[in-house]
């Protein structure tokens, strides 16, 4: 078996049957689709069944709900694979993604391949990198949120590059995937980049997670953790990571989190562009103006 598509499932029954679709009509011969149904309470399950009962190709796995991170691990632990590929259960697969993706990680040797993706509106998202791309950079991109790159979906791994980067708490429930992207990044890994759209990304559903302060919590605690053995050449991003967090709940009228970033005051910041070093020392209130104004026009640019 060459490739093991895994797709994580949680109430979405009105999609997942195109998602299955979109893969089990790919014109690749050595392939599966794992289907983990992360305790839906809606018909997500019964669809899931249905499928594999019409394409031996595609198992169906049931499990208590664990969380998307959990549900990707238990579709790694269940693979035949050699090289691994998630793909939401919302979204789609491109026509020929797999055959391109596996030719490309075959042809190059390299640990993980990265294509682009369009919109459900036709908007096509290209990073414009190809070929070689240097781990730390991508990184830094990922701590500074201005990644223009597919994180998680859209790519092909090696099966061996994920080993250790699934596991983390349950209560990381946003940026679960910068974050195992992160984890695999530190290993140094050859990533490799091509222009072609092999994921189609359903952009703008609404979902009902609430990210509260304690999950902000554990996800810095376990970033942090992840970039130790690396920490002098991390920290300032680990910071703009922390600064741009802060923004984001002060844009949504969060002001309360300035006690848990109070631990930034105490670290050198001139590093950080200045829009953001001024809105962290600014008085959350006021700071809530310059960052409202920014994330306003960021959205309609």
């Amino acid at each position: 078996m060459e490739v093991s598509v895994i797709i994580p499932c949680y109430n979405k029954e009105v999609y997942v049957e195109a998602c299955a679709s979109s893969i089990l009509q790919q014109d690749f011969a050595s392939f599966e689709v794992i289907m983990v149904d992360d305790g839906s309470t809606d018909g997500t399950g019964s669809v899931c069944d249905r499928l594999a009962a019409t394409d031996e190709r595609l198992r169906v796995y049931h499990t208590a709900n664990g969380g998307v991170t959990a549900a990707r691990r238990y579709g790694v632990e269940h693979a035949r694979g050699r090289y691994i590929m998630f793909v939401d259960s919302d979204d789609r697969l491109m026509p020929g993604a797999i055959s391109l993706l596996h030719k490309t990680i075959e042809e190059t040797g390299a640990d993980e391949v990265i294509g682009s993706y369009r919109t459900q509106r036709g908007t096509v998202h290209d990073s414009g990198r190809r070929g070689w791309q240097e781990p730390a950079l991508l990184a830094g991109e990922l701590l500074a949120v201005r990644n223009s790159f597919c994180v998680l979906w859209g790519i092909i791994f090696r099966r061996e590059l994920l080993d250790g980067c699934l596991t983390m708490s349950r209560d990381i429930i946003t940026s679960e995937d910068i974050l195992m992207q992160i984890k695999c990044l530190m290993k140094q890994p050859k990533v490799y980049f091509i222009g072609q759209q092999v994921y189609w990304y359903n952009e703008g559903l609404p979902n009902n997670r609430n990210t509260r302060l304690d999950n902000v919590r554990a996800f810095d605690t376990e970033l942090r953790k992840t970039l130790t053995p690396r920490w002098s050449e991390f920290k300032n991003g680990y910071l703009l990571h922390c600064v741009k967090t802060y923004e984001s709940f002060i844009y949504h009228r969060c002001f309360y989190v300035r006690k848990y970033y109070k631990m930034l005051k105490k670290e050198d910041l001139s590093h950080l562009p200045t829009a953001d070093y001024i809105a962290f020392m600014l008085p959350p209130r006021i700071a809530f103006i310059p960052i409202w104004l920014k994330k306003t026009l960021q959205s309609r640019s």
